[in-house]
């Protein structure tokens, strides 16, 4: 279960928010990671080098379909594993709107 106690707090600008993303490979798969800088974990993807998720190299081109800031890693790792949890259809609602969030409790407005 998502520990929802830390949802909603503001990102305090004295510590880097920590993002979920994911990333559409050329196989039409959805990536679900975790990252404090969004540019430059998908470079890494991009590049295919030693930091490179092994799921996506050689599967480019990459396309970033979707980042989320929240609060802290402890909320970020449990919404990636929420999110590797649901079937393709789902992460493509995600993608196409905040709706899902919403759900989750997890929509900073």
């Amino acid at each position: 279960m998502l520990n929802t106690s830390a949802i909603g707090a503001s990102i305090s600008s004295h510590s880097k928010p920590w993002f979920i993303y994911l990333v559409r490979n050329n196989r039409n798969a959805l990536y679900t990671g975790i990252t404090t800088d969004v540019e430059r974990r998908f470079s890494e993807h991009q590049s295919g080098g030693p930091k490179a998720a092994k799921a996506l190299k050689g599967k480019g081109p990459l396309i970033l379909e979707f980042s989320y800031p929240v609060a802290d890693r402890s909320i970020a790792s449990q919404l990636e594993y929420r999110i590797k949890k649901l079937s393709k259809t789902k992460k493509e609602q995600l993608i196409n709107g905040p709706e899902l969030l919403l759900e989750w409790g997890l929509l900073i407005l």
